[in-house]
């Protein structure tokens, strides 16, 4: 097994447990299936979108001033 074969093994397995785990709590569910709904909403935006890269850069932006760390503006 290479390297990279075991660490895609590793990785899929602390997910899925991390999933299992969070899946128990009510506020995680609820928390996942905000971000879910938020998810779908931008992928709606950018496929309505004519210009469908320049959609897509605009929706990482907004992401990442969410999570606090895009720029202001």
């Amino acid at each position: 097994m290479t390297y990279i074969r075991g660490m895609s093994v590793f990785l899929r397995h602390l997910v899925s447990r991390a999933v299992r785990k969070a899946a128990a709590d009510p506020r995680v569910r609820e928390k996942a299936a905000e971000a879910a709904r938020s998810a779908a909403e931008e992928a709606r935006r950018i496929v309505s979108a004519d210009d469908r890269p320049k959609e897509a850069g605009r929706a990482m932006r907004r992401a990442l001033q969410r999570l606090g760390g895009g720029r202001p503006g």
